[in-house]
């Protein structure tokens, strides 16, 4: 027979107990991370699916980060807008529910005074950044988007501002003082013209057309290059309420109407003429009382709408327009540079549509854009107007001066009404609530992937926690005893194993 010694057997149990801190790591492993192989390797002919399936997770993880980005931008801009709609609304009840007409020392009511503040909220409402992002520069995110209120109305430096570029403006339109429209007296003749001071002059009234009831009165255009009128009373014989009616457009575009009415009342009323007793007479008062209309309306409503005109080509302009040469007399616009005139918007500018300035993918075939520039529509319609009106002054001394700053008023309100067929912020407001209704679907989309392929990893990588709590246990008593059986081992000698019982 042959006697296994001490030592062998202490060896042994040496292994099994190595062994089995092997094997307890390796589940303590598994249970710490719920897999059951720690590289790729381990998971022989799965790793290649293994590997694919986490590749779509960590994107899948990449396009909600994406998401969680991209919607704090839209919840942002939205909110933005939300208040520029507040604003404009809020300028139109200003407008409507001021008080008497009185101005401060700088010629403006506190309606306008107020507006200057307005503006200056639109402009900064406008340079919004959402982190290090300016939100309404397009694909110049690093870049403010517009220039300081101050700038912007009163220029810096050799660069002018919305304040004279409007003023340049006014002047030329107004001219010698008749819109630059021509009404040359009638010399003893019978007929009454009026025409454009100059073919294809931007400037001033333009003649629309004429309406006339008047008996035996002939009248011819408007037509030709300056669209000129005139009407022969040679062989009239008007009767007392006979009317002609002179349709003309505004540099705004919008339109007023002079019209005139023969009377045999002396002195004539307000847009009245005088039948005289010869047709010279008659064609003499009525040229004349053309010639007053014309004035009248060039001294109220035509200041309001060159305003209006400049505020917008300033604003809509890229780069801005102003008159060119010296007002009273220029017949042409010209583009503002960067040394003479303020160019208000700053940020980028390209024929990239603004929405595609900024796109973003969310899922794997869902992008989408949300770009925003502030010299979009919906933005420089309501800066031109609140522009207009707070860089618009008047004078105490101008009898003239209410009945302009009613006009301008008017236009105001009314150029902020939404017009069918132009940009609102309803408009982009949709389009971002779609791109947010775009990403919230593909958010439920990604979530739902992401579950299967995690459901597919843990089926071939993944481990029963349960299951391996109870084999960790049950390794850690067994360990236990191999360690005390290796123990009591190592204790043992020849001697003590051979010594005899004592009895």
């Amino acid at each position: 027979m042959s006697i296994t010694g001490p030592g062998s057997i202490t060896a042994a149990n040496i292994q099994a107990v190595s062994n089995m801190n092997q094997q307890l790591d390796k589940l303590s492993q598994e249970l710490g991370s719920g897999q059951a192989a720690q590289t790729y390797s381990d998971l022989g002919s799965q790793a290649g699916l293994t590997l694919a399936l986490s590749s779509q997770l960590t994107a899948l993880n990449g396009y909600s980060n994406t998401a969680t980005t991209v919607g704090t931008t839209l919840s942002v801009a939205q909110a933005v807008l939300g208040q520029l709609g507040d604003t404009e609304t809020g300028v139109q009840q200003s407008i409507n529910q001021q008080g008497s007409f009185a101005l401060n020392a700088n010629g403006q009511t506190a309606v306008q005074a107020a507006a200057i503040t307005q503006l200056d909220n639109i402009l900064s409402l406008l340079s919004t950044q959402v982190g290090n992002d300016y939100i309404f520069s397009g694909k110049a995110t690093n870049t403010p988007p517009v220039a300081s209120a101050s700038a912007i109305l009163n220029g810096t430096g050799s660069q002018a501002g919305l304040s004279q570029v409007i003023a340049e403006r006014q002047a030329a339109d107004l001219g010698t003082g008749t819109g630059r429209l021509l009404l040359p007296g009638t010399g003893g003749g019978t007929t009454v013209s009026v025409s454009e001071d100059v073919a294809g002059s931007p400037f001033g009234f333009k003649i629309a057309g004429v309406n006339s009831t008047l008996t035996g009165g002939v009248v011819t255009g408007p037509g030709g290059p300056l669209d000129g009128v005139s009407i022969d009373l040679s062989a009239a014989t008007l009767n007392s309420g006979d009317t002609v009616a002179f349709d003309l457009t505004l540099p705004d575009g919008s339109s007023q109407t002079v019209g005139l009415q023969a009377t045999t009342n002396s002195p004539p009323g307000a847009n009245q003429f005088a039948i005289g007793g010869t047709p010279q007479q008659t064609a003499t008062n009525l040229q004349a009382a053309l010639s007053t209309a014309v004035g009248n309306l060039a001294q109220t409503a035509l200041p309001a709408a060159s305003a209006i005109a400049a505020a917008k080509d300033f604003f809509n302009g890229n780069p801005p327009l102003r008159v060119n040469g010296t007002p009273a007399t220029s017949t042409s616009l010209v583009a503002g540079t960067s040394a003479n005139t303020v160019f208000w918007y700053t940020g980028e500018s390209s024929a990239t549509p603004a929405r595609q300035t900024a796109t973003a993918q969310v899922g794997p075939n869902t992008t989408i854009a949300y770009g925003m520039r502030a010299n979009e529509q919906a933005f420089t319609t309501l800066l031109a107007n609140v522009g207009a009106f707070a860089a618009s002054t008047f004078s105490a001394g101008n009898p003239n001066a209410q009945t302009s700053y009613q006009a301008l008023s008017q236009s105001v309100t009314a150029n902020l009404t939404p017009q069918s067929g132009t940009q609102q912020f309803s408009d982009i407001e949709a389009d971002l609530a779609n791109a947010q209704t775009v990403m919230s679907n593909a958010g439920e989309l990604n979530t739902q992937t992401q579950n299967t392929l995690s459901d597919m990893m843990q089926s071939i990588d993944g481990v029963d926690q349960s299951k391996i709590g109870e084999q960790i246990l049950t390794l850690q008593n067994s360990l236990s005893a191999s360690l005390s059986v290796t123990a009591r081992l190592a204790q043992l000698s020849l001697v003590n194993y051979l010594s005899p019982v004592s009895g």
